[in-house]
């Protein structure tokens, strides 16, 4: 029968090859190449053309609404400078859509004194917005089609809330076309709108579309310093929410392969692309028709879109489409505020259900305390107290195992080689000392959901991004720069170690001398306030087994003296 050491050894061990092969692959994969030139496929709108540095982009093709290809390279335009309380954004005549987006209140993750641009096409990433309108029998603008102006810059000024910039359509026959953007005063969220004027004889029914055009890099380090924690890599890629289907993401590969599960028509819901700590989503009104696509239009470059059906247009009548895109950092508690199942994209993993008390529980904490780094501590100090019983049971096992650890040596010496008859010795001795040397499995086996919740949590958690604790850590959701952390934490396993009952077998008593400073190499590179949720743990835990020992010590020299 396996012992509780044995089995929590197998367990960490294999848990530490699985973290080793995973950043073993990580290093050795080839390097994802920037963006090449765009290849068309058929699709319900027109697809993105290639960032501005490629060379000979192909057409677009045509969309369902029967509009035929835009053969070349998409025009250059000019670049139209929006600045708000919190955005510094470059617009494009050529298309009307956002080419770069800098977060002006959100900083980079290597330089806290740089905003961080979170949106821009470049060779190096490529991440815009694009919108247009496609109708059978008439020619409207597309998310390449040329725009005019009435000024290069726009700023939303002092004692205003809201600033709106109007763009004009170019070379449209039969309509007239304005595309507006509303930005607000302390929002993320921007309504972007066209306004849509018969101008034929005829009537027409226009389709407009919403799109991310997007590379499958990663996120650049400005935006997290790593993407990836303990060999468990932070999504990035399309995702979308509707009541029916709930939230959903769709992986790069996925929609490569042609092999995207997603609702296509609904009535509700959004679609945008998620990354660590952001979103950026497409938020159509409720009740309002709309068909969600992905597609892959090149080696490296996708989209994910909505398709609104913008009705019938008479001669000389005006219709609108209005969709505002959210585009700013995953603050769960204002997402929830924005759009039905938008604050899901704060990706707690599989044990959701136990996260999200744990983060209210967090923030509550962190309201009375105002430090984020304590809070954690004290969250730590809480689920101890909770778990104080099984805790107890499962030290008070590993304490009765450390107390019989010289008969046990005795026994070994006894029988030697002979395992069947060592193993036999000591069930009789586990029996008669009426001892279960599996006590301490479960208690632990029971904590490992919340352990889990709780990592994802500090994971996934934007408050931590540039928090600081106290001295040297001035960001918790960056690695200790000094590396305190991760020794105090091999030293308090170490101090654990020997405070629980030494295995017989010397290989494995080896391995638990050796996790130490397997964790802690691992632990350099984790987000300080995980390895200080850690470092907690193991403190009190040395804290409560030290007591434990003691009182069996006393209990077993007050025994021997009866």
């Amino acid at each position: 029968m396996m012992d509780t050491q044995r089995l929590i050894a197998f367990v960490v061990f294999s848990f530490s090859a699985l973290l080793l092969w995973d950043a073993w692959q990580k290093h050795n994969a080839p390097k994802v190449p920037p963006a090449p030139a765009a290849v068309s496929v058929p699709a319900g709108v027109p697809q993105p053309s290639a960032p501005l540095s490629a060379p000979n982009p192909a057409g677009t093709p045509a969309p369902a609404g029967g509009v035929p290809n835009v053969p070349g390279a998409a025009p250059a335009g000019e670049a139209i400078s929006v600045k708000t309380d919190l955005f510094d954004i470059e617009l494009s005549t050529a298309g009307g859509d956002i080419r770069r987006l800098t977060l002006r209140q959100v900083h980079s993750a290597l330089d806290r004194t740089k905003p961080l641009t979170l949106m821009e096409a470049s060779a190096k990433h490529y991440f815009v917005t694009q919108s247009g309108l496609v109708a059978q029998g008439v020619q409207l603008p597309i998310h390449r089609s040329l725009y005019s102006s009435e000024a290069r810059s726009y700023e939303l000024g002092s004692g205003k809330d809201t600033l709106e910039v109007r763009l004009v359509a170019r070379d449209v026959s039969g309509a007239e076309v304005t595309k507006r953007y509303t930005f607000h005063r302390g929002s993320y969220v921007i309504d972007v709108a066209y306004d849509i004027t018969n101008r034929s004889e005829a009537p027409i029914a226009p389709s407009a579309y919403f799109q991310f055009a997007r590379d499958s890099n990663p996120p650049s380090e400005d935006a997290a310093q790593t993407s990836s924690f303990g060999g468990i890599t932070t999504f990035t890629g399309p995702a979308l929410y509707t009541q029916e289907a709930k939230f959903h993401k769709v992986d790069f590969k996925d929609i490569e392969k042609g092999k995207q599960s997603h609702p296509g028509k609904a009535k509700d819901g959004w679609i945008g692309i998620v990354q660590h700590y952001f979103v950026s989503a497409w938020l159509p009104k409720d009740g309002v028709e709309r068909e969600y696509q992905t597609h892959k239009v090149s080696d490296n470059l996708y989209t994910a879109s909505v398709v609104i059906p913008v009705g019938q247009v008479a001669p000389g009548a005006t219709a609108s489409v209005d969709v505002p895109v959210y585009i700013g950092p995953q603050e769960k508690d204002q997402l929830e505020k924005i759009a039905p199942g938008l604050n899901l994209v704060v990706d707690y993993g599989w044990l959701y259900i136990l996260a999200a008390p744990l983060f209210w529980l967090l923030k509550t904490i962190h309201g009375f305390v105002g430090n984020w780094g304590w809070a954690i501590v004290i969250l730590t100090i809480l689920i101890k107290l909770v778990f104080y019983p099984l805790n107890a049971k499962a030290g008070r096992s590993m304490a009765q195992m450390k107390v019989l650890a010289p008969k046990m040596e005795k026994l070994k010496q006894l029988y030697g080689e002979d395992r069947q008859k060592m193993n036999q010795a000591m069930m009789e001795l586990y029996r008669t000392e009426k001892i279960n040397p599996l006590g301490g499995c479960l208690p632990i086996l029971v904590q490992i959901p919340v352990f889990i919740a709780l990592y994802w949590v500090l994971l996934a958690s934007i408050e931590l991004r540039h928090a600081p604790w106290i001295g040297w850590i001035r960001d918790l959701s960056a690695p200790d720069p000094y590396f305190i952390l991760p020794v105090v934490y091999a030293v308090s396993m170490f101090v654990t170690t020997k405070l629980n009952p030494q295995p017989a077998d010397p290989v494995q008593a080896r391995i638990m001398l050796i996790m130490p400073i397997m964790f802690s190499v691992f632990f350099l590179f984790f987000p300080a306030g995980l390895v200080l949720y850690w470092v907690s743990q193991n403190l009190l835990s040395i804290v409560q087994q030290w007591h434990i020992n003691r009182t069996l010590e006393a209990e077993a020299k007050a025994k021997a003296r009866r």
